[in-house]
């Protein structure tokens, strides 16, 4: 049953590797999880499943795994049900003495008599029946020198395939749309970027100011290089076939302004031109070109649109789509221009990804930007891209 479980993990891309699936038998081996598949649900998934976004497909694969076990959880939650609490029963010493002693064969045997007839609801006193307050050998509540105490503690509430059929963290998932917390787990990668190239770096004034001091011979100081704080320029597309997203992004907007120590952010429609917006109601702008003169290469670029356009828009001289707006220079070039200045820059795509190929100007920028789905598996993947600088796919 067990390699079962993992291999349902893999069929539902779960990322489990054998050293975690080790870790996990070693983890049964100690009876972390108590004999109880509740607590087994929970632990393999802490051992398990390293990110949320896969949480909705661990539920999937445990209840295929697991739907037909019967557990004792089960059975305990069905007796729990049927026992009233009651004052606690208290006996003196002469009256514990008088009660018969019972080895845990007779124990047993009576706990699945009782069971079987179903004397467990609301069973008060008594000195056979699943009950509270009385002198059987299990219950809660009352007393017996070989008993068996049943639902005294806390109770634990709905099975292990109970919660994975409710499916919690079904908006975990990467089909589903994001809310501004999952943005923030995602975003967080970004705080943890490092310093690129070496730790130390020429101080060069105080270099100049030692060799001059030195009678010209050359002694060179050098100082710690800061580590950098995470640093994003965020691009957003308004208006038109974006109002649908209009929710989604500012979600994005408000997570990456919770989680990004210094953030920069423009408005631009459709396509980028020669002029960047400051807000939305565009009272202010920017000269792109001004803007990638003095742009910190230090910075990281997420553009954020559905990157469906007329071609011309795309590709003409004024081909922008407002009749007052004049376009010198076509959108794909300042496009390029902002993907050769930010080397580690991603496009977010609200659109599936199943529609990108059959819209030729969403083809057309997936080859200059990698681009991602705007869901919790593509801003995670796209997030990891840009600390590490790596592609994770092949820009098409």
């Amino acid at each position: 049953m067990f390699i079962n479980f993992f291999f349902n993990l893999k069929a539902q891309g779960v990322p489990v590797s054998i050293h975690e699936w080790i870790a996990l038998h070693q983890a049964l081996a100690l009876n972390l999880n108590d004999t109880s598949l509740t607590k087994f649900y929970y632990m393999a998934r802490a051992i398990l499943v390293k990110n949320e976004v896969f949480y909705d497909r661990y539920d999937i694969a445990f209840l295929d795994t697991f739907k037909d076990v019967e557990t004792t959880d089960e059975l305990l939650e069905q007796i729990l049900e049927g026992l009233k609490k009651v004052k606690e029963l208290h006996l003196t010493e002469e009256e514990k003495r008088q009660i018969e002693k019972l080895n845990l064969d007779e124990v047993l045997r009576n706990f699945e008599e009782q069971l079987r007839q179903g004397h467990y609801k609301n069973h008060v006193g008594g000195n056979k029946a699943i009950g509270t307050g009385g002198r059987s050998t299990q219950g809660a509540w009352g007393y017996n020198p070989a008993g068996i105490r049943i639902g005294q503690g806390v109770s634990r509430h709905k099975s292990a395939v109970q919660i994975a059929e409710k499916r919690e963290f079904k908006n975990y998932s990467n089909q589903v749309i994001l809310d501004t917390r999952q943005m923030r787990v995602a975003l967080s990668h970004l705080r943890s970027l490092l310093p690129i190239g070496p730790e130390e770096k020429l101080d060069v004034e105080k270099t100049v100011d030692a060799t001059s001091r030195n009678a010209g011979e050359l002694e060179l100081i050098w100082k710690k290089k800061e580590k950098k704080a995470s640093k994003l320029i965020l691009l957003m597309d308004v208006g038109g076939s974006m109002t649908p997203y209009a929710r989604l992004v500012e979600r994005l907007f408000s997570a990456a302004s919770s989680q990004i120590s210094k953030l920069k952010y423009y408005y631009f429609h459709n396509c980028v031109y020669q002029d960047l917006w400051k807000d939305i109601e565009r009272s202010e702008s920017v000269s792109t070109a001004d803007f990638l003169k003095n742009a910190d290469k230090d910075y990281k670029l997420i553009i954020v649109g559905d990157a469906e356009m007329a071609p011309s828009e795309l590709t003409w001289v004024n081909g922008a789509i407002d009749y007052w707006y004049h376009n010198d220079i076509p959108g794909i070039v300042w496009l390029q221009r902002l993907r050769e200045t930010f080397k580690n820059s991603i496009w977010l795509n609200p659109i599936p990804r199943r529609s990108w190929d059959y819209i030729q100007t969403t083809r057309m920028i997936k080859n200059i930007f990698p681009m991602f789905e705007l869901t919790l598996e593509g801003l995670d993947e796209g997030v990891k891209q840009l600390v590490s600088g790596k592609a994770l796919h092949k820009v098409m």
